[in-house]
């Protein structure tokens, strides 16, 4: 292989990089403390070797799962877009907005001493998190189902109020009753009221 070139990896190594980050992403998500690699590797059904094949560090696997969820975000605002009217669109981003927040439990110490370092950009994260929110907004506004004086801050303000009083997961009915509420608030006719 020539100097610069990367190998496109196996298919079964693939899947197994693929089943590792759905596990600890759910793992972290449903955990209260930071859960152990093995414990990943071993709700992954795979040794703690092909763990550490393919996530070296703890600090890797934070980040790729981490960026994954962020993509899942931006590209999920589009591909929702595309599924459902703008209202409908910004309610279920909101659920996969809250599904991240709720990933970040099982990470939060490794994931803040990253940020703190400048592993993770978290001003582009917000950026990218902003301008997925502005893209429903814009097709809410022109559809005439989003209010237009609500800003992509509001949203993530609220959302980020929201998931702090009922956090997920344990807290998902009293955060689709908060969600619904804001919801009515950015419908067109609650601007009148």
């Amino acid at each position: 292989m020539a100097e610069g070139e990367t190998r496109t990896p196996r298919a079964d190594a693939a899947r197994n990089r693929d089943q590792l980050l759905a596990v600890a992403t759910r793992v972290f998500g449903s955990a209260d403390a930071e859960p152990s690699m093995r414990a990943i590797a071993r709700e992954a059904g795979v040794g703690i070797a092909t763990l550490y094949r393919h996530f070296p560090t703890r600090e890797s696997l934070v980040d790729a799962v981490y960026r994954d969820q962020v993509v899942r975000l931006t590209t999920g605002a589009r591909e929702l877009l595309g599924q459902m009217p703008p209202a409908a669109a910004m309610r279920r981003w909101m659920d996969l907005f809250g599904d991240w927040i709720a990933t970040k439990n099982g990470m939060l110490d490794t994931l803040l001493a990253m940020i703190e370092s400048g592993e993770i950009a978290h001003a582009r994260t917000r950026t990218e998190l902003l301008t997925a929110i502005t893209t429903i907004l814009d097709a809410g506004r022109a559809a005439g189902d989003l209010r237009s004086d609500v800003t992509a801050e509001d949203i993530a303000a609220s959302l980020i109020g929201i998931f702090t009083v009922a956090p997920r997961p344990g807290h998902e009915a009293k955060a689709d009753r908060l969600l619904s509420l804001l919801m009515d608030g950015l419908h067109p006719a609650a601007r009148r009221a």
